[in-house]
């Protein structure tokens, strides 16, 4: 199932616009007339662009996708290009604050629920995820490629990283305590990094 876009502006205004709404409030609080109202519009024109509040949710989904996969935008290296610098690099991001601030971990295990209820919030969502599995995949082929890694199944190996970092998150959510958090997730990082088989140079 293919992507679709949010090429409007103003489409992408009400989907930010709801996003904040479903981040201060609750997706289930949040409505198209407090949509409308947070940007100065009126309820009827977020009708005209998103039929009902699951269509907006639809948009919502695509969101949190091109959200996530900022993760993905490394600084280059230095001096050359460099595919193993630029995988370390992601999977730094990921196993990172900055891969949990991208999106309001409320907001998107909201929309997670909903797709056992809802056949193309699944869709979407396994779209959403498939395309981060694919997007590190391609990282891991071209440090095969360039001879800078030796791993056997790139696709499965992004799949466990991506199932490893997934788990760290639903867990570490639930905790406040930061030091906890930090020494888990760094723990969660290494075990992903160990999937690799790393040059003895590199570790």
């Amino acid at each position: 199932m293919g992507r679709s876009s949010l090429k409007e502006p103003r489409q992408k205004e009400i989907v930010k616009a709801f996003y904040k709404l479903a981040k201060k409030e609750g997706l289930e609080n949040a409505t198209f007339a407090k949509t409308a109202e947070l940007i100065g519009i009126t309820p009827g024109l977020v009708i005209h662009y998103f039929e009902t509040k699951e269509h907006l949710i639809y948009a919502l989904v695509e969101y949190i996708l091109d959200k996530y996969l900022l993760i993905f935008q490394v600084p280059p290296a230095a001096e050359k290009k460099d595919s193993l610098h630029d995988l370390l690099n992601a999977i730094d991001n990921i196993f990172s604050h900055k891969w949990n601030t991208l999106f309001d971990d409320g907001v998107s295990y909201s929309c997670y629920a909903l797709s056992f209820r809802n056949k193309t919030i699944m869709k979407k969502y396994k779209l959403l995820l498939d395309t981060l599995r694919r997007q590190l995949e391609e990282l891991i082929v071209r440090c095969v490629e360039d001879g800078a890694l030796e791993v056997e199944d790139p696709s499965a190996t992004a799949d466990i990283i991506f199932i490893i970092a997934d788990g760290a998150y639903y867990y570490l959510c639930l905790t406040d305590d930061k030091e906890e958090y930090l020494t888990k997730l760094a723990q969660y990082k290494q075990k992903a990094i160990n999937l690799l088989n790393l040059p003895a140079a590199v570790k």
